[in-house]
């Protein structure tokens, strides 16, 4: 079994494509010469560092989307039929030795979410998918081919190249990604449509911490009132300067009375109604950064969302409009992806055990139980069940 760490430390994999396609626009696709590799804006990885690890707003709001895709069960169809031993459930359950389902599908969401794109290497023995592996964003560079589709990805670690064939089935990438108008091969990363408000809330905070190291009140100047014309020496002025810093500042100091002389008073400075502006800037900055992450700022516990009228509906338009439809994407790239290695199949959310979906799903329930006009299995059916079997 080989993955890409040993091929990184072997020999590089040769480069086929799996299925030809082209089109009437690729002769004019603006993509430079065939076979250049076309890296991915390394600003994001900047991004991702002044973001994810050092705003909370973004790191929770990742983890929120990450743990709740994760924790949606997947069902598996073969012809209608579901197939609860199905390959792929099984293979999913354990993709690697090194993680589980719930880790490895988390992996996917983060990376989409902060890079736009996310990778899984399928490594195969003998013609059958055994592992999958997440592969950092960071890394991959796409190759073009003369028709403009990828022929091949490249993953980099240090001095070390793997090359991986495009396509579809065991051996190839699967690359994830959300859409880019203005790119043909990257996708769009919603920490980048969020970098302003986060720089509002990361430039609010260092504010708040500067404010507090200098005694967590407005600062305030100090007025030399001496003799007329007179002014403090340069030797005076900095050893005023040094002993303030020493022992009036910082959150240690706070309260701390301050000895003057020689003519010196001491003029606080408050601050104004427009300065204070800066504590509704980072809420509004916190807000921005929750939507672009697709989870309603009431679910985060944010200030000043009155879009839903309670946190339970709030809940409910996370799970519906986010978790779900992110869960399903995942999926039917799955499916389209390893039907190669395991012929055709279909896969479904199973949502009737997600605990957030509880109340609206028994509410469908009594809804269909109660419609006298449709039989048992047109109500099975309607629930997402199959026909009840033939009795002996």
């Amino acid at each position: 079994m080989s993955s890409f760490i040993t091929r990184l430390l072997g020999a590089a994999a040769p480069v086929r494509v799996a299925q030809a396609k082209s089109s009437r626009s690729a002769a004019v696709f603006p993509i430079g010469l065939p076979g250049l590799t076309r890296p991915q804006p390394r600003r994001l990885s900047e991004l991702v560092k002044q973001g994810y690890e050092q705003n909370p707003i973004v790191f929770r709001a990742v983890r929120m989307v990450a743990e709740a895709v994760a924790s949606v069960p997947w069902l598996a169809y073969v012809d209608g039929l579901e197939a609860p031993d199905h390959p792929m459930l099984s293979l999913m359950k354990a993709p690697n030795a090194a993680q589980t389902d719930a880790t490895f599908i988390e992996t996917l969401v983060a990376n989409l979410m902060l890079f736009g794109n996310a990778y899984v290497e399928g490594v195969s023995v003998e013609g059958a998918l055994q592992e999958l592996h997440a592969l950092r964003p960071d890394r991959m560079t796409i190759v073009p081919g003369s028709n403009g589709w990828p022929v091949a990805f490249e993953y980099k670690v240090g001095a070390d190249l793997v090359r991986f064939p495009a396509g579809e089935g065991p051996g190839a990438i699967l690359h994830f990604k959300f859409h880019a108008p203005l790119d043909d091969y990257y996708g769009a990363a919603p920490l980048a449509a969020a970098e302003t408000a986060i720089d509002i809330h990361n430039a609010a905070g260092q504010w708040n911490r500067a404010l507090l190291e200098n005694a967590a009140r407005p600062s305030g100047a100090l007025v030399y009132a001496g003799p007329e014309g007179a002014s403090l020496s340069e030797e005076q002025f900095t050893r005023l300067k040094a002993e303030l810093d020493e022992s009036f500042s910082g959150f240690r100091n706070a309260g701390r009375p301050l000895l003057l002389e020689g003519g010196l008073d001491w003029k606080a400075l408050s601050l104004t109604p427009k300065d204070m502006d800066f504590i509704e800037a980072k809420a509004a900055a916190a807000r921005e950064i929750a939507l672009a992450f697709g989870v309603p700022p009431m679910v985060l516990g944010l200030p000043g969302d009155n879009t839903y009228a309670n946190y339970q509906e709030a809940n409910r338009a996370f799970w519906r409009q986010t978790v779900l439809p992110f869960a399903a994407r995942l999926q039917a790239s799955f499916a389209s992806w390893a039907r190669g290695a395991f012929g055709p199949f279909e896969l479904r959310l199973n949502v009737d055990g997600l605990d957030a979906l509880a109340a609206e799903r028994s509410a469908e329930w009594a809804r269909i139980g109660a419609a006298t006009f449709l039989t048992d299995d047109e109500k099975r059916e309607a629930l997402g069940y199959g026909p009840r079997a033939a009795s002996h």
